[in-house]
């Protein structure tokens, strides 16, 4: 560990799985880098739907994983690992990492970093790694969306949602979306959006259709699953893809097969947390050379909801399960 560098740290964990006040602060070693790693003091760490559901004990952390949750963060590398260059000490940068973010130092992989544009706030750094690599990697490279073609996405006004908006229009896609306000239409189609259907008042299923001339979307980005999973193939059209991202509506659904056959349907899905480090450096490459140069000139900004103290995790919590929010929450550990 580098000289004057602190022994602890204070993260926010928990005893046993339950409600948002099940957090609490506590005093931990401050974490050293592996050989590939690099010690990052954090600023602001992203609050993500993954973060609450490992919260609720559905999401537990990958092994050898910090249990501590957060899996974004933007800060300051402090100290490095035996492998990483020393131009990296001091560097702003944000992260995608496994678990641990919501503590005032973290451990990432330094392939997994991404440099802080200098138009853009720490706070919002920290809201664009978990969202970013999640939108690529499911609409681009699974669902292989292209330019002049046609995505759903739905909660278009959650993190992932307002990332997938804008990166889907920023690569020529038309963007349908689902909210579940006025409100939260008019932020959507403000970002762009196409069309934004309120799904408590109209069927996205017959407007997506009418929208479409019949033709359908080509992707369908899902982050409900359950019973959306049959109205969801409805809205495809010949050669659509479905990708499921989350299952905040259940986990099963029925389908009918000779809907996928006829119309020649692709259903696929993914995980992010899990996956190799191998495949994340790979990710984290391919944005850094194809998104992230719209992040540094203005194009894709995170929507920022609130920022919350770190030791507030609770009410950051509480927000993000009322679903009053827009964009992204965030926690503020040192600022800056």
């Amino acid at each position: 560990m580098a000289a004057g560098m602190p022994q602890t740290m204070t993260a926010m964990g928990f005893d046993a799985p339950g409600g948002p006040d099940v957090f609490r602060a506590e005093e931990l070693p401050v974490p050293q880098p592996g050989p590939d790693q690099v010690l990052i003091r954090v600023a602001f760490a992203g609050v993500n739907r993954p973060d609450v559901i490992q919260r609720q004990g559905f999401y537990p952390p990958p092994p050898g994983a910090s249990p501590i949750p957060g899996l974004e963060i933007a800060g300051e590398i402090a100290a490095i690992g035996p492998n990483v260059g020393r131009e990296w000490l001091g560097q702003k940068v944000c992260a995608l990492v496994s678990g641990g973010g919501y503590a005032e130092y973290c451990v990432a992989n330094f392939a997994h970093c991404l440099p802080v544009p200098e138009k853009v706030s720490l706070a919002e750094a920290a809201a664009l790694p978990e969202t970013l690599f999640t939108v690529w990697h499911n609409v681009f490279e699974r669902g292989y969306a292209c330019e002049g073609e046609t995505l759903l996405v739905h909660g278009g006004t959650s993190g992932i949602g307002t990332m997938a908006i804008q990166l889907a229009k920023a690569f020529g896609l038309t963007v349908i979306t689902t909210a579940g306000s006025s409100g939260k239409c008019d932020a959507a189609l403000a970002l762009g959006a196409d069309r934004a259907i309120n799904y408590r008042e109209e069927d996205f299923v017959a407007e997506v259709k009418t929208f479409t001339g019949g033709k359908g979307v080509n992707v369908v980005l899902d982050m409900v699953s359950g019973d959306y999973v049959p109205r969801n193939l409805a809205c495809l059209a010949e050669e659509g893809r479905h990708v499921t991202i989350a299952v905040l509506g259940g986990l099963q659904a029925t389908i009918n097969m000779a809907q996928v056959m006829s119309k020649r349907l692709t259903l696929t899905g993914s995980t992010l947390r899990a996956r190799p480090d191998a495949f994340k450096a790979l990710l984290a490459d391919e944005i850094a050379r194809t998104a992230w140069p719209l992040v540094a000139d203005g194009t894709i900004r995170p929507v920022m909801d609130q920022t919350f103290p770190l030791t507030e995790a609770a009410a950051a919590h509480a927000r993000m399960e009322g679903g009053d929010h827009i964009g992204k929450i965030v926690l503020e550990v040192a600022g800056g």
